[in-house]
């Protein structure tokens, strides 16, 4: 008797687990369900027939893919290049141009505290440069329009850069909603704090340095197409468009949406009189940082020297790690390594590019030796650390190299005689 009880049990214990895993399959499934009818959804994606003709109605050549230059593009980059000529000249000035200085600032996330720092302690040594082009990708697209407007937005720089915590950035959703909508995190908080920041008075600074000739531009990655996109912030600014501001913060966050941590930025375009929309991410999905297209011959525009400096955002030396032997482990450890190689061939891309077209190269990035660790995605101690770190860099001596790590010149080669 007593056993047969103990096998009832038994039985009943066998049952019960098996309503709980169908409760749970059901519960599951239901909320999939929901997750998918919730999920956003979007207007449609230019055919690709039609990706080149695609255009913001109302704003002329305000961009143009990074790998193929248009030709409207190319001549409002050589109408800016011949702009401070004419400037000068109407100013009775005579003789050469002045030295042009570049800046291209690098994605890096949290890192970009190190730029941040370097672009304030630069000021704090008197020797800071106004540049005639500045670039920005992902952290970099947010630190660009304060290092072009110069050293009047230091405060703001550094606020932004390490006052600033994860929640000022993104909240969590839910596990499900995360999955099966078009990120894991909402960034409605970076917008909020894209507000604070990049106003309406800031778009008129960057109007006015536009119509001087200076250049202020930003990438993000076309994901629909799979192909960089460098935006002109400046004629963007300078349109007079109402749709401008909303444009610029737009392409800002986008530049900065990792791709599936943060969700896309939709960007409303037309291409032969019908309405699109391009899906736009992080521009590091293509590129690390960039100064300006290969293709795009500068000797062709005003002779003056240049020189560019670009700031890379990150340790350029591998760094250890005991990699779990787990599947999410594995494929974030193996992201990270494809961001670092990604960001080497784009120095060496620039350094030959610039050893081409006789342009001065420096690059800054955080050395070895800065080995503190984030305890959080956006950690304040940790940024401010590495503020301070290239403040005192860039104040107290010279955080530039004229090669890229690992690189031997020629003329250094010892002689194969020897």
């Amino acid at each position: 008797m007593e056993e047969q009880t103990m096998g009832e049990n038994r039985g009943y214990a066998t049952v019960g687990s098996g309503l709980v895993s169908a409760n749970r399959i059901l519960l599951l499934a239901l909320g999939v369900m929901l997750s998918s009818c919730a999920a956003p959804g979007r207007r449609p994606a230019v055919p690709e027939g039609l990706v080149d003709r695609a255009e913001i109605p109302g704003m002329a050549a305000i961009r143009t893919w990074s790998d193929e230059l248009s030709d409207e593009f190319l001549a409002e980059l050589m109408r800016a290049a011949k702009l401070e000529l004419d400037l000068r000249k109407a100013a009775g000035e005579t003789g050469p141009l002045p030295l042009a200085q570049f800046l291209a600032i690098s994605g890096g996330g949290a890192n970009g505290a190190y730029g941040a720092g370097l672009l304030c302690g630069w000021t704090a040594a008197g020797t800071r440069p106004e540049f005639k082009l500045v670039t920005g990708i992902s952290t970099g697209a947010l630190t660009a329009p304060f290092a072009f407007l110069g050293p009047k937005y230091d405060g703001q720089l550094k606020e932004v850069y390490t006052k600033t915590s994860t929640p000022d950035i993104m909240t969590p959703r839910g596990i499900l909603a995360g999955l099966f909508s078009d990120a894991l995190m909402d960034s409605t908080p970076m917008w909020r704090m894209s507000r604070k920041y990049f106003n309406e008075a800031m778009m008129q600074e960057i109007a006015k340095e536009y119509a001087r000739g200076r250049l202020l531009l930003i990438g993000t990655t076309n994901l629909d197409s799979q192909r960089g996109v460098i935006w002109n912030i400046g004629a963007i600014a300078a349109s007079g468009d109402p749709r401008a501001l909303e444009l610029f913060r737009s392409i800002l966050i986008a530049s900065a949406a990792i791709p599936a941590a943060f969700p896309p930025v939709m960007i409303d375009v037309e291409a032969d009189g019908r309405s699109y929309q391009e899906m736009h991410v992080d521009g590091g999905a293509i590129a690390q940082v960039f100064l300006y297209p290969p293709s795009f011959n500068i000797q062709a525009t005003v002779q003056r020297d240049r020189r560019a400096y670009i700031i890379r955002n990150s340790r350029l030396d591998p760094s250890w790690a005991d990699v779990q032997r787990r599947t999410l482990k594995i494929a974030m450890r193996a992201v990270d390594s494809l961001i670092q190689t990604q960001g080497f061939g784009d120095i060496y891309r620039m350094y030959l590019t610039s050893k081409r077209d006789n342009v001065d190269f420096n690059l800054a990035f955080i050395p070895a030796e800065f080995s503190l660790k984030p305890k959080e995605g956006f950690d304040p101690v940790y940024m401010g650390h590495l503020f301070d770190l290239a403040y005192r860099a860039a104040s107290e001596g010279n955080p530039w190299s004229k090669t890229p790590p690992g690189y031997l010149e020629a003329s250094a080669s010892p002689s194969p005689n020897k």
